[in-house]
């Protein structure tokens, strides 16, 4: 039933606004994002529905949408409704290491960055390589070794693109390959084939497959000050906060990209921004510098020098190591114990479900289960999970796992990319050695390889005792990097499974699978949670995937080609 009446004059004036004006469901289409934010705040304080709102408050002002948001967030301090407004917006032209200060803000914004799988890095802009070049290290002694290093590095990457695919082809022919055939309705070796289409299709499926395996080796030789592009969507709450930590950092990159972006979101969503220009974020840097001075104080050289238990003049934890292939180092700091862990899942569980069952009574009464009827509750919570697009009830994130993984830096940006995990990491640095990928050994690049490396150590560490922070900038994806990550068992099982498939990176599918062979050695019956692991190694990792695509693109030609 429709209890809202609109005459001819107001449906007309709704058009542009609503998707519908007689429908008690429809999407709000006014182009303006403050109004879209004010009319839904304004909403839950009114009888009124949202399209009378409109017609009696915003049709006849204008500025309705901005004069409610000052009052609302400039004098109250409501900060939910700014989560009301949302914006999508671009920065290009930026270092992989304020992509990732960026990316570090994860709750209510959503990224996409330019792929290292697919996009090659080897083109030249004006002559130059595209990698960042920080001002404070162009005004230094160091540039020159700085853009040597860099220049190297895309160098080697750039005149091995073609002889690495050139490789793997010979490494992984396309006849030993199958690949759909049109005739048999099955996958056939490629020497079967005889439909020129398919035939074409093969091509392209095994070329782009190639060419991303390809491109994988070699990112490795790329430097975190490699340029990239990142695309942005997220809600205003979310866009200040990213502001006040990007006027607070110590880079000057990521300071001036801050400026530009305020300068840009405030044409848009002015009140969900203002305040990370005013005397809150001064507030706001003071209270990061002064937290990070008192830190700093406790982590004094004497510190140090405890902590590695070494005398002064020892650097030998400082030494370059090499390790040959990828090593994947991850350990498990923190788990709950088995029958705990089972006992919280299980009544978890029975609560989401029952009614009028209080949780402390639950915990006491589970656990006076016995075995096979805590198991019998957790199986059944996802016995009828079918793909890993059947996501595990919110029970699983009753149950935490704390890891430290020790990662090259390409790996580590491929799992940063997950929202709920909490992270902590450190500086950027040479100092735990790099991963040689074993078809650089192969393909006998290897000298070249550990020349470029071996140059962006010095570099660093000419740098790295006045400039800290700019000489992120030098260092490799190769570098290990380690890190810090806290999840739940839900995001867990998210990760494993996505990470895991077979058109994921090797190197980030294996530190997933080494998560995984943790979480089934210390809870093996909920671990059976996690029902699409893939433990496989695959040599061409994205050809599955490619061939999947084309065939869905095969079969939506051949349907669009029926109707026309």
């Amino acid at each position: 039933m429709n209890y809202e009446n609109f005459n001819d004059y107001e449906k007309k004036e709704l058009e542009s606004h609503f998707s519908n004006s007689e429908g008690n469901v429809f999407a709000i289409i006014t182009p303006r994002q403050v109004d879209r934010g004010a009319l839904m705040s304004r909403y839950s304080r009114t009888d009124k529905t949202m399209r009378r709102v409109y017609i009696d408050e915003f049709l006849s002002n204008p500025n309705r949408g901005l004069e409610f948001y000052n009052r609302v967030l400039l004098e109250y301090g409501d900060d939910s409704v700014a989560e009301l407004g949302t914006a999508q917006c671009a920065l290009e032209w930026i270092s992989n290491i304020s992509a990732q200060k960026i990316e570090d803000h994860r709750i209510g914004l959503s990224f996409l960055e330019k792929s290292s799988r697919y996009v090659a890095f080897d083109k030249k802009i004006n002559g130059f390589y595209k990698y960042f070049r920080d001002k404070r290290i162009m005004l230094s002694n160091f540039a020159d070794s700085y853009i040597k290093s860099c220049d190297l590095a895309f160098d080697i990457y750039t005149k091995n693109i073609l002889p690495m695919q050139q490789y793997l082809k010979e490494k992984i022919p396309i006849d030993n390959l199958q690949f759909y055939n049109s005739k048999t309705n099955v996958d056939s070796p490629f020497c079967s084939l005889q439909n020129s289409t398919d035939i074409d299709v093969a091509n392209k499926v095994y070329n782009s497959s190639i060419k991303a395996k390809a491109l994988d080796i070699l990112r490795n030789l790329l430097p975190s000050s490699t340029l990239t592009n990142l695309a942005i969507s997220g809600n205003g709450r979310a866009f200040e906060y990213l502001l006040f930590t990007m006027n607070s950092s110590e880079l000057d990159e990521i300071k001036e990209l801050g400026d530009q972006l305020y300068n840009e979101m405030k044409k848009y969503i002015e009140p969900f921004v203002r305040r990370s220009r005013d005397i809150q974020s001064t507030s706001n840097s003071n209270y990061l510098s002064k937290t990070k001075e008192s830190i700093s104080k406790i982590l004094d050289k004497d510190f140090y020098q405890k902590f590695y238990n070494v005398p002064e003049n020892d650097t030998s934890h400082d030494m370059l190591h090499e390790n040959k292939g990828t090593i994947v180092d991850v350990k498990l700091l923190h788990h709950l114990p088995n029958i705990e862990a089972e006992v919280r899942l299980a009544s978890f569980i029975l609560h989401e479900y029952g009614t009028n069952l209080s949780m402390s009574k639950l915990l006491e009464y589970v656990t006076k289960f016995p075995v096979e009827k805590r198991h019998e509750i957790i199986r059944a919570y996802f016995d009828f999970r079918e793909n890993r697009r059947h996501r595990p009830g919110r029970a699983f994130e009753v149950i935490d796992y704390s890891f430290e993984l020790i990662t090259n830096y390409g790996i580590f940006r491929d799992l940063h990319r997950h929202r709920l995990l909490t992270m902590s990491r450190q500086l950027l640095s040479t100092k735990y050695g790099f991963d040689i990928p074993k078809e650089i050994t192969e393909l006998g690049i290897e000298k070249d390889y550990l020349d470029c490396m071996h140059n962006s150590n010095n570099t660093y560490n000419s740098m790295v005792t006045t400039m800290p922070i700019e000489a992120q900038y030098v260092v490799n994806f190769a570098y290990r990097y380690p890190y810090f990550i806290k999840m739940n068992l839900r995001e867990a099982c998210h990760m494993i499974e996505l990470r895991t498939t077979p058109q994921g990176h090797p190197d980030y599918r294996n530190a997933c699978q080494q998560i995984y062979s943790w979480i089934k050695h210390v809870h093996p019956v909920i671990s059976e949670g996690i029902k699409f692991v893939d433990m496989n190694i695959y040599d061409l990792e994205r050809f599955k995937s490619e061939k999947s695509t084309a065939l869905k693109k095969s079969k939506l030609d051949a349907t669009t080609n029926n109707h026309l």
